[in-house]
């Protein structure tokens, strides 16, 4: 009877063989390219949702969409070895918004600046802004990071197209992502 720790050892040498013959499941490769935009249709849907909330006399201000993974990481060491309050949970490559997918969001406050008050009703309508804007955005198809048991982000807005994180990361993009091909050079 072959031991558990046996068959682990097994997986783990034929991981390494097939890696080492140029094969390595789930891990992109280069010459598919990066990530370089918003996704067009995040873009379309987020100016939808400004002019929507516009007509109900909701400022808001998109304060950050397409980020890299360097900028992921950035945010990520923010609270942790960097000044500042955490923000974050995600490292480079681990949020949508490194994909294009994902758009954060902030109220204008009539002067010039933003707040993430979730409660102001600048409207007058006796509903909160910020959650009237969510609406607007769920019916855009948007997700909102507000309904997230672990860690919810309140600002976050984002369209999946159906794709995992895993996927994303091994260069499973949706169909119209704003992508540079990567040459391989040799």
């Amino acid at each position: 009877m072959i031991s558990i720790v046996f068959l682990l050892i097994l997986l783990v040498a034929a991981w390494k063989g097939l890696a080492y013959f140029g094969y390595v499941p789930d891990v992109p490769r280069e010459e598919e390219g990066r990530i370089i935009g918003i996704h067009p249709e995040v873009r379309a849907k987020t100016d939808t949702l400004i002019a929507r909330a516009a007509d109900r006399g909701i400022e808001i201000a998109i304060t950050s969409d397409f980020r890299s993974s360097e900028e992921q990481d950035r945010l990520f060491h923010q609270g942790r070895e960097d000044s500042g309050n955490i923000v974050t949970n995600a490292r480079g490559g681990q949020s949508y918004h490194n994909y294009g997918l994902a758009i954060d969001f902030a109220l204008r406050d009539g002067n010039g600046g933003v707040v993430w008050d979730m409660e102001v009703d600048r409207n007058g309508n006796g509903r909160s802004d910020w959650m009237e804007v969510v609406e607007l955005a769920k019916a855009l198809g948007f997700d909102w990071g507000g309904d997230w048991d672990r860690f919810p982000d309140y600002p976050h807005f984002q369209m999946d197209f159906g794709y995992t994180l895993r996927q994303l990361q091994n260069g499973k993009v949706p169909k119209g992502s704003q992508v540079e091909r990567i040459e391989n050079v040799e």
